[in-house]
């Protein structure tokens, strides 16, 4: 299968590229446009122009856009068009303020529009699927894991190899702290107040290769996410398949994927005191989770097979001219 793959995340988005790389491994031919959109319109007339000068999307069998903005640039569309929206896409752009910016909205409304003329559409998890047009059919398939990298190791070996204290609880938030979503002053005011009672340190990455990643997770004792959106978080994912517990406020798909896991804490109420308590239960237990055996029907093996089945339904529909009507 000839896919052509277009996204305006490539640097920030290792999960976009790992599910590439799965499919260019069972055979598949792959070719990838990426672009920076910066909330510029002509950045896209531009990427729109330059796509159709390095590539003929009318010779690909399905064209896959990552992100419902770089959609945008496959339009109007020679070939079927699956679209995966991600979280941002359509639930907006979080200011400093804890509302959707401007351009936040102009976005959703960008990936509504694209969304209506795509052949599938793909939401990382059912909760996105209330942002999407109205009567719009969909397939849930969150980002796959590479359980080959994500699994449990040594903590004390991680620690040491990262330059991290041994003789802290160390809380690894989720998340860019830069990412005003992410809320990085409620993860810090929680902490502040659980140092109160326990000797811990916020844990906060900024450019981790996606490879080192294993590690830091590894190395912590408890995965924090007080985002005020999310998709589906893949932080919390990795830190199961690693089996450490993981405390997050009710977004995204963290509920079920956390649900009925020991040590691994919902927290309704996003106050620092509320998640102060809950992180206070996580380090409690002292010990890692059982949480690998859940993820593991999001391997990326599994999760390529589904997305096949997702682009030969595209095509199939494309040739007889018909819309996809399956939900999964």
């Amino acid at each position: 299968m000839k896919i052509l793959a277009v996204t305006t995340e490539w640097e920030k988005a290792p999960f976009v590229r790992q599910q590439i790389a799965f499919l260019q491994r069972l055979g598949h031919q792959v070719d990838v446009f990426h672009f920076q959109g910066r909330k510029n319109p002509i950045n896209y007339l531009r990427a729109w122009w330059r796509l159709r000068r390095q590539y003929d999307p009318a010779r690909y069998d399905v064209l896959h856009a990552h992100f419902g903005q770089s959609g945008m640039v496959l339009l109007p569309r020679k070939r079927p068009l699956v679209v995966t929206f991600r979280g941002s896409d359509l639930q907006g752009v979080i200011g400093h303020r804890g509302r959707v910016t401007l351009p936040g909205r102009v976005l959703q409304s960008v990936s509504r529009f694209v969304a209506s003329r795509a052949d599938r559409i793909i939401v990382v998890s059912e909760h996105m699927a209330a942002f999407l047009p109205p009567g719009a059919r969909y397939d849930v398939l969150p980002s796959g894991l590479d359980l080959s990298l994500f699994k449990p190791m040594d903590r004390m070996a991680c620690r040491e190899e990262l330059g991290l204290p041994a003789d802290k609880k160390l809380i690894l938030f989720g998340g860019r702290p830069e990412t005003a979503r992410k809320r990085v002053p409620l993860a810090q005011a929680a902490v502040a107040l659980l140092k109160k009672e326990v000797d811990a340190e916020l844990v906060l990455m900024n450019s981790v290769p996606h490879e080192r990643m294993p590690m830091y997770h590894n190395a912590c004792d408890v995965v924090f996410l007080t985002s005020v959106h999310e998709g589906s978080p893949n932080i919390v994912k990795e830190a199961l398949a690693c089996n450490v517990p993981v405390v997050s406020v009710d977004v995204g798909d963290v509920r079920e994927r956390i649900a009925g896991i020991e040590g691994c804490y919902l927290v309704q109420e996003d106050t620092p005191e509320a998640l102060a308590a809950a992180l206070a239960r996580a380090l409690k237990t002292g010990r890692e989770i059982a949480g690998r055996h859940r993820v593991r029907s999001l391997s990326e093996e599994q999760t390529v097979e589904r997305l096949q089945a997702i682009y030969d339904s595209a095509i199939t529909a494309w040739e007889r001219r018909a819309i996809p009507y399956a939900v999964t």
